[in-house]
């Protein structure tokens, strides 16, 4: 295994996500924890065993990866729709979402697979889900809520220390698998905050 602490911290955010996948409701819920299973199964692979970018085994894997982000994104701009907006106004929203997740699915299997690009794709769509939980938060002031942002802000955290390279070792605990570990608190979080969300709106 080529890089042990990354690829086994993705394997176990895979497991978390898989998990809240199953046990949260809701379609645009469901498949933002889903995606984001899929992406740290295929990306924690590419991790532990297909690190050369020249192998099949990258190309594939590496790909699923970035178009798995983006599904997260998508669904994540459905999310904060459904949150913010009247069914009409998220319906739109959710279509306009979809047609850039198709550009995006365009523009990572034939120009470029570099994860900035997933970065620049998802960001926005979490941006957007603080801003629609943010608001929901000011009219109800539940606190179920103020988790959910909490994980949303814990998030851009993690992506702060990726890109900053923090490390608790530079071997055996690299940025990515610290990134890997906020991550996995982050979503945890979240999935409290819509779990709660959910139940309140039933």
């Amino acid at each position: 295994m080529t890089e042990p602490d990354v690829a086994l911290t993705d394997y176990a955010l895979a497991i978390e996500c898989a998990l809240f996948a199953y046990l949260v409701r809701g379609r645009e819920n469901a498949f933002f924890f889903g995606s984001a299973a899929v992406a740290s199964l295929a990306g924690g692979t590419v991790h532990g065993f297909f690190l050369d970018a020249s192998t099949l085994g990258n190309a594939v894997l590496w790909r699923i990866t970035l178009i798995a982000i983006g599904v997260t994104a998508a669904s994540a701009w459905a999310i904060g729709a459904r949150v913010l907006s009247p069914a009409p106004a998220a319906r739109r929203i959710t279509i306009a979402a979809a047609a850039a997740f198709a550009t995006y699915c365009v523009f990572t299997l034939f120009v470029t697979q570099q994860f900035r690009a997933a970065v620049v794709f998802y960001l926005p769509a979490v941006v957007f889900l603080l801003v629609a939980l943010s608001v929901a938060y000011a009219h109800a002031r539940e606190r179920g809520i103020l988790v959910a942002i909490a994980g949303l802000g814990l998030m851009f955290i993690a992506a702060a220390v990726q890109q900053a390279r923090i490390a608790l070792h530079a071997t055996y605990f690299n940025h990515n698998a610290l990134y890997h570990l906020i991550q996995a608190m982050a979503l945890w979080l979240l999935f409290l905050g819509l779990r709660r969300l959910h139940a309140d709106a039933t």
